[in-house]
C-alpha cells in the first residue's frame, strides 16, 4: 500500500461509500500491520528483517539486494512482498542466475532481465514521467540496463540510447534532440568517463552519471571514471558510485515523480 492508495480509501471513507470499520481493515492488512515480531511495518523472516512500509513512507517500490544472499533467501524475501497487500511493484537486484531461475519458476509473472540481473514482481506502476539511459559503450550495457530496468519499476517510462560515447562525438550529437526530451537522463559510461561532461553541456535537463568498471589498467576498476565525473565541467552533473545503475535510477525517479506531481497540482494543470 502507497499513499496514493490510503488517500483513495480515505476519500472513498470522506464520500461514504466505504465504511471506516472496512477501511481501518484495509489499514491492518497494509504496510502499517504488526509484523511477525509485533512491530509495524516489518515481516521478521529470521534471517532478514523485511520492509513492508517503504512504499507508504517515500512512495518507492522495497528492493531486495540480492548479492551475498542465497537463491532461497532471495526467493523467500520476494514471495514475502508478493503476499503483502496493495499493487505495489517490488524489485532484487545484483542476482545469481540460481536466484534468477528460482524466481522466474517460482513466481510466473515475474519480470527478469537476465544482462541487468533484476527482477520484478507485483503490478507494475503507471509511467510518470521519462527517464533516458544513454549509454557510452556496448561494455556498459550491463549497468545501463540496470538503470533502466530499475527507473521503469520505479514508474518512468524509459529507453536506453547505446553506444554514443565520445571516441566518435559525432553519435551523440546525432541524438541531442532527444536526449533534451526526456525528464532526466542517466548517462553511463566506463574508460574516462568524459560522455556526462559532454551531455550536460547539449541539454537542459538534470543529468546522473554513473560511472562504470570499464577501462584498461589505469582505469582502476571506474575509479578513473569516477573522478573525471567528480570533477566534470558540465553543469548540473549528479555523480553516483561506480556500476551504481541502480541509485542513479532512484534518483531520477523521484526527479521525474516530484516535477510531475508539481506539474499535475499548478493552477495551470487544473484549469479554471
Amino acid at each position: 500500500m502507497d499513499r496514493d492508495e490510503v488517500r483513495t480509501l480515505l476519500r472513498r471513507v470522506a464520500s461514504g461509500t466505504e465504511t471506516a470499520e472496512a477501511a481501518l481493515h484495509t489499514l491492518v492488512a497494509g504496510p502499517l500491520s504488526p509484523g511477525r515480531t509485533g512491530a509495524a511495518g516489518i515481516d521478521d523472516l529470521g534471517f532478514a528483517r523485511l520492509d513492508t512500509h517503504r512504499a507508504l513512507r517515500t512512495g518507492d517500490p522495497e528492493v531486495v539486494y540480492g548479492a551475498g544472499k542465497s537463491a532461497a533467501q532471495t526467493l523467500a524475501l520476494l514471495e514475502a512482498l508478493v503476499r503483502q497487500p496493495g499493487r505495489r511493484p517490488a524489485l532484487a537486484t545484483r542476482l545469481t542466475d540460481e536466484a534468477m531461475d528460482a524466481a522466474s519458476r517460482a513466481i510466473p509473472d515475474a519480470r527478469v532481465d537476465r544482462l541487468a540481473r533484476c527482477v520484478a514482481v507485483g503490478e507494475p506502476a503507471a509511467p510518470t514521467g521519462r527517464v533516458l539511459v544513454v549509454s557510452a559503450g556496448t561494455s556498459d550495457e550491463p549497468v545501463a540496463r540496470e538503470a533502466a530496468f530499475v527507473a521503469r519499476e520505479f514508474g518512468c517510462s524509459t529507453e536506453i540510447v547505446r553506444d554514443v560515447g565520445v571516441a566518435g562525438i559525432h553519435r551523440v550529437l546525432a541524438v541531442r534532440a532527444e536526449l533534451d526530451d526526456a525528464d532526466c537522463l542517466i548517462v553511463v559510461a566506463g574508460m574516462d568517463g568524459a560522455l556526462p561532461s559532454v551531455v550536460a553541456g547539449l541539454v537542459r535537463i538534470p543529468v546522473v552519471a554513473v560511472p562504470t568498471s570499464v577501462g584498461y589498467g589505469s582505469a582502476f576498476g571506474g575509479l578513473g571514471a569516477l573522478l573525471a565525473m567528480l570533477n566534470s565541467c558540465g553543469p548540473g552533473v549528479v555523480v553516483c558510485n561506480i556500476d551504481n545503475g541502480f541509485g542513479a535510477a532512484v534518483a531520477a525517479a523521484r526527479i521525474t515523480r516530484v516535477a510531475a506531481r508539481r506539474e499535475a497540482e499548478s493552477p495551470a494543470a487544473v484549469g479554471p
